[in-house]
Formats: C-alpha cells, sequence, structure tokens
C-alpha cells in the first residue's frame, strides 16, 4: 500500500456539532434531530430527510446559506476531530505512506480543515472538486490525487454506499470502520463483510494492518456495485443526488450525510 486516503464525517471528524447546530436553527432539540437521523441510517435514507420531517418544505441548500448569512455557519475545530486521527495519520506517514483526507464537504469545510494542519499530505473535498460520492468521477478525482495505482491505495470511510462499494467499485483498496451511525449499524451487513478489505474500529489499527500484522483480502479488480436491500439498483446507477429508496427494518447502509451536502458537497 502507497496512498492511503480518508473519508471526513464520522470517520475523521464527529458529527455531534453539526446536526445539533441544525437543531438550533430549526429550534427543535438535538436529540429529535439525532433520532431523525438514526431512523434515516436505519431505512437506507440520505439522513437530509430528518430535517425534511421537520420541515418539510424547506430548501436545505438554501437553509445553509441562510444560516452562513447570519453567522451560523460551519464551523471545525480540533475538538471535532476523533482522539485517533492525528496519531493515526502521523504513525502512516512515519511508514512512508502518502496520506490524503478527500470527502464530502463543502469548499469552506475544506478551509476549515486545512486550517487545523493535520498530518496530511493533502487535505481536499467534494466541494473543492465540484463533484461527490459517489459519483464514479470522485473516485477518479481521488486516484490522481493518489499519485499511486488503485490496488496500491486504500480508501477508509464509514458509509458503506458512499465509500466502501463505489471505492472498490474504481479498483481501490477499502477499509470499513465501525464509527458514527452509518458505521455501526451497517458494520456486519453480509456485503460490507465480503466487500471491505478490512473492518476496523480505530484509526489506529491501520498501521498494524498495513505493516503487514493483520490478514487481508487479495487484490481484486474493479468490482460491480452492490444493492442494498431495498435499493432497486446500485448507487452508481442512481442519477446524481437521488436518494435511496426505502428499506425493510434492519435493511442495510447510508451515510450521515449532512444537509451541506445536498448539493453532494457535505460540510
Amino acid at each position: 500500500m502507497k496512498t492511503i486516503v480518508f473519508d471526513i464525517g464520522e470517520t475523521l471528524v464527529r458529527d455531534d456539532r453539526h446536526w445539533s447546530s441544525w437543531a438550533d436553527w430549526l429550534g427543535v432539540p438535538p436529540h429529535t434531530v439525532s433520532a431523525l437521523v438514526g431512523a434515516a441510517v436505519v431505512r437506507g435514507r440520505d439522513c437530509t430527510d430528518a430535517l425534511r420531517v421537520l420541515r418539510p418544505d424547506m430548501d436545505v441548500s438554501e437553509a445553509y446559506h441562510a444560516r452562513a448569512a447570519a453567522g451560523r455557519g460551519e464551523h471545525l475545530d480540533e475538538t471535532d476531530l476523533y482522539p485517533d486521527v492525528r496519531p493515526a495519520l502521523a504513525e502512516l506517514r512515519a511508514l512512508g505512506l502518502r496520506v490524503v483526507v478527500a470527502g464530502d464537504r463543502t469548499a469552506r469545510a475544506g478551509e476549515l480543515l486545512r486550517a487545523l494542519d493535520l498530518p496530511a499530505d493533502l487535505v481536499v473535498t467534494s466541494g473543492d472538486w465540484g463533484v461527490g460520492k459517489p459519483d464514479r468521477e470522485f473516485f477518479s478525482r481521488v486516484l490522481e490525487v493518489s499519485g499511486a495505482a488503485p490496488e496500491a491505495t486504500l480508501y477508509v470511510g464509514d458509509h458503506p454506499a458512499d465509500d466502501l462499494f463505489p471505492a472498490k467499485s474504481a479498483g481501490l483498496r477499502a477499509a470499513h470502520i465501525r464509527r458514527g451511525p452509518c458505521g455501526h449499524w451497517w458494520a456486519d451487513h453480509p456485503d460490507v463483510m465480503e466487500t471491505a478489505d478490512w473492518r476496523i474500529s480505530s484509526l489506529t489499527e491501520l498501521p498494524a494492518l498495513l505493516g503487514g500484522a493483520g490478514r487481508r483480502k487479495p487484490a481484486a479488480g474493479p468490482r460491480k456495485l452492490h444493492a442494498l436491500p431495498g435499493q432497486t439498483a446500485p448507487p452508481e446507477a442512481a442519477p446524481p443526488g437521488a436518494e435511496h429508496t426505502e428499506q425493510p427494518e434492519r435493511s442495510e447502509p447510508e451515510h450521515t450525510r449532512g444537509p451541506e451536502q445536498s448539493e453532494r458537497s457535505r460540510a
């Protein structure tokens, strides 16, 4: 492995502040928004649906800009990072690996992340690129900045439909992290278990695994994306921005996409 690429939301950054800020804006308790986000996750829906339940006629993108204009826009600081982020990224770089952060966030979020001076060679967002996951073009960009062959590039994320499956379809290796609502809920789904080269609970597991201490699946070529239970087609077959269809009770995955990602660019 030569390059490790990390998703952002619920891989490196906690989404607590994100959803609490929306609860404040809408004038509802944070627990209400969190519960609705959880309901969206278990049904395999876009998490923006949580906000649409509360305000059915709300244009989430317009509301995002209204929040920013009112001085209540995005904010990220050191407290938003999971505690294993800095030590894990630093150790991976010490092993001689290229470390890239590339996920669904706005361009403004990219500025805030770069200001944190993470131990990474590059920090870039879907807002910077103008294309978001699970679009194949996003992962083409990932490979461009990777500087390595697909089979020597590992994408790490919590969201099967946005991270794991499209990364594997593009020929990359993929690690699924059991973190955040989506990462926990879908961790033991058969398609996740079959597809992921590695399944981890902490980023600090990666240096040992990539150093040869852990078992991994043999390299494989690009594969067709999985259609999760309740989906009528794999994610790449859906038009950009299309929401996943509903799934049965303990159906299975979608990431905690936030409102700022409604334009395929999560903040």
